[in-house]
């Protein structure tokens, strides 16, 4: 296979481009606040944004909450001050990749048969980069637009958003103001409708704690091993699922994926839903994550040498909540699966934050559903995502927050999910092309 050259079919040639720019910087996030360096990237948009910054038309800030690890607010002035303000809210960082699984380079760039490859593709940079060229098409268009057009390009999403939307809202709430905003998580296909994500799961993650008692392993007699109680911890979590619990977005779910009507009435009653997961195939894992809470361990320890017995031991729990869960019904349902190991278990919480959602009634949703019919002569559902975005950071402050997108018909939900932080991560010029036509029209309507 040799490197295509870009034709710009679909008016999304200069997207192409600004994708294949952003991904060769290799802005990874490993969690450590010296990494990321998403200035790399910032740069990159300042300069694809230079002509217009010149004219201005286009009102830029770089905010740095650590030193590399910036942000870019750009912003189109509208002349109506009570007409909306748009936000495109798109995040500059990558996470890391293992070299080993890669067929081409994660931080190359590369155009093969259609598709571009790189670190970020999906996640999200394809759309950070659509955001930037509708962005600057809106400045240097002849008039300017009614409403604010605002491009938060930003730090640290992959990291919990630290450094970069939680740091803004707090330190520059002027500077990131929206009324309404577009990010990612959006645009797969569920049968023939095409997936808006509207909400996205809360997350409460706890530590369980386990008492033994300590010893020189020579003389196991007498000593109790914390690392015996954690694996029995361990097998509880393992045999004991939450019961679903099932919200207002997943009969939508159930209407846009599943066909068969047997299936579907066994997945809308929460005593069958279970033994119905099997026959979904690959979107099972989603069923699975939005009708329930889940919990998942992550990372165990204990000891820390080999002829010491160990009298403690803790195991962290990735916990993903529903909304309108709180941190107290959290523990409560953690001491039910525990069940008699409960009173031998500390439970200790960590970092977390409560599921959030958009209405799906609000003007802004409604030019999504218009655009993606325009576009795709498609439908879309509201979907609640398993993961989290910056949009609930938005979300928090009352501001609706939608994730975007228009995938090719290809794109599956279980396509998708394989591609975001996945080997060969790679995205289809006809997606760059179809995310772009459906931008050009939400911000036409919205702003223009």
């Amino acid at each position: 296979m040799t490197e295509e050259r870009i034709d710009g079919s679909g008016g999304a040639g200069e997207a192409i481009e600004l994708l294949r720019e952003l991904i060769r910087e290799g802005c990874v996030n490993d969690g450590t606040p010296s990494s990321g360096q998403e200035i790399r990237n910032v740069r990159v948009l300042q300069r694809f944004l230079a002509d217009a910054i010149a004219l201005g038309r286009i009102e830029t800030q770089v905010l740095e909450s650590a030193p590399g690890r910036a942000s870019l607010v750009a912003r189109v002035r509208g002349t109506d001050p009570d007409a909306p303000a748009l936000g495109l809210l798109g995040h500059l960082d990558v996470v890391p990749v293992d070299p080993d699984g890669w067929t081409r380079n994660p931080f190359g760039g590369e155009l093969i048969d259609g598709e571009v490859w790189g670190r970020g593709a999906v996640d999200m940079l394809y759309l950070t980069a659509a955001f930037a060229c509708v962005l600057r098409e809106v400045a240097l268009a002849p008039r300017p637009p009614r409403g604010d057009l605002v491009l938060l390009a930003v730090a640290d999403e992959e990291a919990g958003s630290d450094l970069g939307m939680h740091w803004l809202v707090r330190e520059h709430p002027e500077a990131v103001r929206v009324t309404e905003a577009l990010s990612e998580s959006g645009g797969m296909r569920m049968g023939r409708h095409v997936a808006i994500e509207v909400a996205e799961k809360g997350s409460a993650g706890r530590r369980l704690v386990v008492r033994g008692k300590p010893g020189h392993a020579s003389i196991p007699f007498g000593a109790t091993s914390a690392a015996y109680r954690m694996g029995e911890v361990l097998q509880r979590l393992e045999a004991v699922m939450p019961a679903a619990q099932l919200g207002e977005l997943w009969n939508a779910f159930v209407d846009a994926r599943i066909d068969d009507p047997e299936l579907a009435e066994r997945l809308r009653d929460p005593v069958r839903l279970d033994a119905a997961l099997p026959q979904l195939g690959g979107i099972a894992g989603y069923a699975h994550a939005v009708s329930r809470i889940t919990i998942s361990p992550t990372v165990v320890r204990a000891g820390a040498a080999h002829n010491v017995i160990p009298g403690s031991a803790s195991i962290d729990l990735d916990i993903r909540t529903l909304p309108g869960t709180s941190d107290e019904e959290v523990d409560e349902l953690i001491a039910a699966v525990l069940g008699p190991l409960a009173d031998e278990v500390e439970i200790r919480r960590l970092r977390g934050w409560a599921a959030t959602g958009s209405r799906s009634d609000t003007p802004l949703f409604a030019a999504i559903k218009r655009a993606i019919a325009e576009v795709a002569d498609a439908p879309t559902v509201p979907i609640m995502a398993a993961g989290g975005s910056d949009a609930r950071v938005l979300r928090e402050l009352g501001i609706p927050a939608y994730g975007f997108g228009l995938l090719a018909p290809g794109w599956s939900y279980e396509r998708y999910r394989e591609g975001v932080h996945g080997n060969d991560e790679r995205i289809d010029l006809t997606s760059i092309e179809l995310s772009m036509a459906a931008l050009r029209s939400i911000v036409s309507e919205r702003i223009g």
